[in-house]
């Protein structure tokens, strides 16, 4: 199978899994998920596409981020995050780990949910100098709220 058709694939897979749980997406071809997995960033992410493609609830979160971004009127190529206000990719960022979030607590994935949480706290609470101050509180509630949901089902 070629790397176009497997994207192909497990982009289907997401859009009709976060769609089940209620999200509305936008079409997302390959071809714009491969530009958007392999364009141009302003942060240290090391997350690969065979990383995502590996993992179901990180192609919910990429292809929700996707369909939130042309939501917001952007063209999603190789330079969509380098040219596009922070506060819209930290927006489109925040949507993707509430669905990613949604979704893994569907499959009753607390300890996806967890890590999750923990990367999010770390990496962009507390340490991204690129989280528009505005957008600060938005981030907090997805942790406080996620990590109340996760101790009322353990």
């Amino acid at each position: 199978m070629s790397a176009l058709a497997e994207i192909e694939r497990k982009v289907k897979e997401a859009k009709r899994a976060v769609e089940q749980i209620g999200y509305s997406a936008e079409p997302v071809s390959a071809k714009k998920f491969y530009d958007y997995m392999t364009c141009e960033i302003f942060s240290d992410d090391v997350t690969t596409l065979h990383d995502v493609l590996d993992n179901e609830f990180l192609m919910i979160h990429e292809f929700v981020e996707i369909s939130e971004l042309k939501k917001r009127g952007r063209a999603i190529d190789k330079r969509v995050i380098v040219e596009s206000p922070k506060t819209v990719i930290y927006e489109a960022y925040f949507a993707a780990l509430e669905w990613e979030l949604k979704y893994a607590l569907s499959k009753n994935d607390c300890s996806w949910v967890e890590k999750r949480l923990e990367t999010h706290r770390s990496s962009v609470l507390m340490d991204d100098p690129n989280l528009p101050k505005e957008l600060r509180p938005q981030g907090e509630a997805i942790y406080k709220r996620f990590k109340r949901l996760i101790r009322r089902s353990a």
